[in-house]
């Protein structure tokens, strides 16, 4: 909205606040919102594959626990500028950009949905090898349940 703002004021249309943009757009019956897109999978299974998770989510299973696993990552763990308490005097400086010296982080996570439980796990690659080794971490939590 403020962009908007600033593009009446500057092509000299309107010289108005950003309150009485809001109050003028909403007698008209409009807001201003960002578009949202959905993106679907060209899988010719998909339908079937995702009904299948949907049906889990809404009828879990009597005899077996549903667990949802995930990856994120690459994690960017970088110092963020920004404001803070510091002495009276000259803050440290932070440099522009950084230099990833460690690398960056990856992370497995997994939700119980009959109790809401997270558990992740943080490691330096995203192979497989680390996904199987998370997936068999959770195997190891209820040896001979189904999952």
């Amino acid at each position: 909205m403020s962009k908007l703002v600033e593009v009446l004021r500057g092509n000299e249309i309107a010289d108005i606040s950003r309150e009485t943009l809001r109050q003028i757009l909403k007698a008209g019956g409009e807001s201003v919102a960002s578009d949202e897109t959905w993106k679907t999978s060209n899988d010719p299974e998909f339908v079937t594959k995702m009904n299948r998770v949907l049906d889990l989510y809404n009828n879990p299973s009597a005899h077996g626990r549903v667990i949802c696993v995930d990856e994120s990552g690459p994690l960017n763990l970088q110092p963020r500028t920004g404001r803070g308490w510091c002495a009276a005097c000259r803050p440290k400086r932070l440099r522009a950009t950084y230099n990833r010296t460690q690398g960056v982080r990856h992370m497995f996570g997994a939700l119980n949905l009959g109790t809401g439980r997270l558990w992740n796990h943080i490691r330096d690659r995203k192979r497989w090898t680390e996904l199987l080794a998370f997936l068999k971490s959770l195997r190891a939590r209820w040896p001979g349940e189904k999952l």
